[in-house]
């Protein structure tokens, strides 16, 4: 008799460590699958922060050339150079005097220029970086504009084709994130509503148990979203994880790109990942868990 109660005993904390190893291997799952569809969502608001900080990088670095009248004093463009500067779409300028013209254009040729002329060619100029709101083709036209109205200004030069390419391409690069970013979010809700709902499904008859004792709805659904929530932060967690050793490989493959990889690019990214998964965790298992809440107890077994 003691040996049946024993084997009993046996058979039911069996059954009970499978069933708990069952739920452990389910949990585990879909943590990692949750995990995987928030690093894709994350390498999609990575790689639109970091395009948008590129093209401010790219805009602040044009170079608008002013070049001065060739019978321009040195004092007389410095006064103009800082009448341009007093303007408040320039960022940066940078003075180019004709000595040190004639010096840098030396060392670029490997000889000195007056040898052979007997006179210095060089006239007077200035670099200006342009704000990156204002360094766009509108924009570029009336400043070039307004500086040519200066009387000892001659010619005033951009790079035009590259300002246009650069705008367009990251016009498409920007409309091809948000296609993007629409068509996962829709396919990750897909993907963890149905590993939800499967986990979900295995205590249905729990669900229904309750409800039939006359818990309440709210009371029913507050420890699955409790454990979703749970889930959908260590989910967060390790998908900020694997981000972070991506960008750590990129910044030690190319130490530069923290010019438009920020520390504010990092900490949205890596909020915005945690905040997914929390959400779509959330909404996921609320929606479930209501599933089963509004279905008949005939059916469940039809399920």
């Amino acid at each position: 008799m003691l040996f049946v109660v024993s084997l009993h005993d046996m058979t039911k904390k069996k059954k009970r460590k499978s069933k708990s190893n069952g739920r452990g291997l389910q949990v585990a799952t879909l943590c990692l699958s949750t995990s995987l569809v928030l690093i894709l969502l994350g390498l999609v608001v990575f790689t639109g922060l970091t395009a948008n900080n590129l093209t401010n990088y790219v805009k602040e670095n044009l170079v608008v050339t002013v070049i001065f009248d060739d019978n321009t004093l040195d004092r007389e463009a410095a006064v103009t150079c800082r009448k341009i500067q007093a303007h408040p779409y320039v960022a940066h300028l940078k003075y180019i005097t004709r000595e040190e013209a004639l010096e840098e254009q030396t060392k670029a040729l490997g000889s000195n220029p007056t040898e052979f002329l007997g006179m210095n060619p060089f006239v007077p100029s200035a670099e200006i970086n342009i704000k990156a709101d204002c360094a766009n083709a509108d924009s570029l036209k009336w400043i070039t504009k307004q500086i040519k109205g200066y009387n000892n200004v001659s010619e005033v030069t951009y790079q035009k084709d590259l300002m246009e390419s650069v705008n367009s391409n990251i016009q498409k690069i920007m409309l091809g994130m948000m296609i993007l970013a629409v068509l996962l979010t829709f396919i990750s809700f897909s993907l963890i509503n149905n590993m939800v709902r499967l986990t979900i499904f295995a205590r249905r008859f729990s669900i229904n148990i309750m409800k039939l004792v006359g818990a309440s709805w709210s009371f029913i659904r507050k420890p699955f979203i409790g454990m979703a929530m749970a889930e959908g932060l260590a989910a967060g967690l390790i998908a900020d994880i694997a981000l972070a050793g991506l960008v750590y490989a990129l910044y030690h493959y190319e130490p530069e790109i923290t010019n438009v990889v920020t520390w504010e690019v990092l900490a949205i990214t890596g909020c915005s990942v945690l905040l997914f998964g929390l959400l779509i965790s959330t909404v996921c298992v609320y929606f479930s868990v209501n599933s089963f809440l509004r279905m008949p107890t005939k059916k469940l077994y039809k399920v």
